[in-house]
């Protein structure tokens, strides 16, 4: 319903009528008008805000007062978390050396977002869920936490965990950002409401107009020179991942209400339904929620691609990528045949936040301790640790079956389709399997959906753990790993790119 009590939304009550005649509730309405808001000043920002035209001051001062002014609209007094959050951890950063500056941001920046995530939930509102003010501080932590890591690995020398980690060398910061450059970065309105994580380094070149000058320099020895152009416009792209917007929103508002997560719960529907027709309903109602997610995500790529941040190269026809801070590639997440291709393929820039800060440098169980973390950065919901418990028992499944199974099938092309039809369906049904908690959000309802498929798929996953062996971890060091975080081979294109630079 779009009627909503005070403390449902704590942004402008302006937008109340359009909400209310198109039926959708205040803050969803706030968050959409404001991120189209922000695509128009992103054209702006480019074209007249041009680094050939303005300082980068100025640019830095722009972005980060739109950042605010977008906040304030949305979330209103709330907003103010996000500069507390950003102050503690640059007065860190300031007053602590570089050896232990990365432990006390991580701490007080991941502590300070639980802090505000557990008072929201169950001081104010426990199912205020759509558009909340902790979502912001969500992906600002990603970003207080990355470049604290990217100070103390060049700048300590205990900093380096070895030859995976060169990214960190690579792309690491040149000199303590200057306050507002710190805010400009956390908080400017291109990434404020809905991200994604970016390299601070990605997010200075852009703002200096260096960008373009170094994805030059790095694609120039492609082939029959086709990639002179300084300054690629992203029009296309922009035009292109507007329109999947569009359909994603379209599909999401028609179907969603047609199947509803709930309903996998209901006693009618568990008693009177076969079990053959209850996994494609299940399948059918975590396929309506993923369109929300598509809408969000690629909208908020645009308006980076709008205002001239996003820039990734060139391709090998010399069409220019826009592709540096994607964060999902929805074709490879509907067809993925593996649990690790759905996850590298989905938030693909948290999952690399995940990978730098906890799974390369954990010494013990860094899947568990990856998984546990991104539970603990999405919040306090009882349902998102059930999701990520049993998203260790999948990932654990799959890599047994992977290693055991896989080969197999590798002998003639129509065994190898058979195996991508199976692994397909398989992996479909494991992640809307998986998930279904994270929709619902609490313990009664997660826990009734296990029992009334008798808890079979984490029955599964252990009986397969158990029985199927494994590889050594050092023997599966030059394999991709099936981690939520392990998305470096297709999607930290930044590393690739910054290794032929250097």
């Amino acid at each position: 319903m779009a009627t909503e009590t005070p403390s449902s939304c704590t942004g402008s009550s302006l937008l109340q009528p359009i909400s209310e005649i198109i039926n959708l509730p205040l803050d969803q309405v706030n968050f959409v008008v404001c991120q189209l808001f922000a695509l128009v000043m992103a054209l702006w920002f480019r074209l007249y805000l041009h680094p050939s035209k303005t300082s980068t001051f100025v640019r830095h001062v722009v972005a980060t007062l739109l950042g605010f002014y977008l906040a304030l609209f949305c979330f209103g007094w709330y907003s103010l978390h996000f500069l507390v959050q950003s102050g503690l951890s640059y007065s860190i950063m300031i007053f602590t050396g570089a050896e232990h500056m990365h432990k006390y941001c991580f701490v007080v920046a991941l502590g300070y977002l639980t802090f505000c995530q557990i008072t929201r939930v169950y001081v104010f509102d426990y199912g205020m869920y759509s558009a909340d003010f902790t979502g912001p501080m969500m992906v600002i932590t990603q970003k207080i936490t990355s470049l604290a890591f990217e100070i103390h690995d060049v700048v300590s020398p205990r900093g380096s965990v070895g030859d995976s980690h060169l990214w960190t060398w690579l792309s690491s910061c040149r000199r303590m950002p200057s306050l507002l450059e710190y805010l400009s970065y956390n908080c400017n309105f291109m990434g404020i409401l809905a991200g994604p994580t970016c390299s601070y380094n990605d997010y200075i070149a852009f703002i200096e107009g260096t960008a373009y000058q170094l994805k030059r320099f790095e694609s120039s020895s492609k082939e029959n020179g086709k990639c002179k152009q300084m300054d690629p416009s992203p029009k296309k792209d922009v035009i292109h991942k507007l329109c999947t917007c569009a359909v994603s929103l379209l599909v999401y508002l028609s179907v969603f209400r047609i199947c509803p997560v709930e309903r996998n719960i209901e006693d009618s529907f568990i008693a009177n339904t076969p079990f053959h027709l209850q996994v494609g309903y299940l399948y059918l109602s975590m396929l309506a929620t993923r369109p929300k997610y598509y809408f969000v995500w690629t909208l908020a790529d645009a308006i980076n691609n709008a205002a001239g941040f996003g820039f990734n190269g060139y391709n090998k026809d010399g069409t220019p990528r826009w592709d540096l801070i994607s964060n999902l590639r929805i074709l490879d997440i509907e067809f993925a045949t593996s649990f690790k291709m759905f996850l590298d393929n989905w938030n693909i820039q948290t999952a690399l936040w995940l990978k730098r800060v906890c799974y390369e440098r954990c010494p013990y169980n860094p899947t568990a301790a990856t998984f546990l973390l991104s539970a603990i950065w999405h919040g306090v919901y009882p349902g998102y640790y059930l999701t990520f418990f049993t998203g260790i028992l999948m990932t654990m499944a799959a890599r047994a079956i992977r290693h055991n199974v896989r080969q197999h099938f590798l002998g003639s092309a129509s065994l190898k389709l058979l195996y991508d039809v199976i692994t397909w369906a398989g992996t479909q049904l494991a992640i809307c399997y998986t998930v279904v908690p994270f929709v619902l959000l609490a313990v009664g309802p997660s826990l009734k959906f296990y029992s009334s498929w008798y808890f079979c798929i984490h029955i599964i996953c252990i009986v397969l753990m158990v029985v199927l062996p494994v590889k050594p971890r050092h023997l599966r060091a030059k394999e991709p790993s099936d981690t939520p975080a392990d998305s470096t081979r297709d999607t930290d294109s930044n590393c690739s790119q910054k290794r032929k630079a250097s």
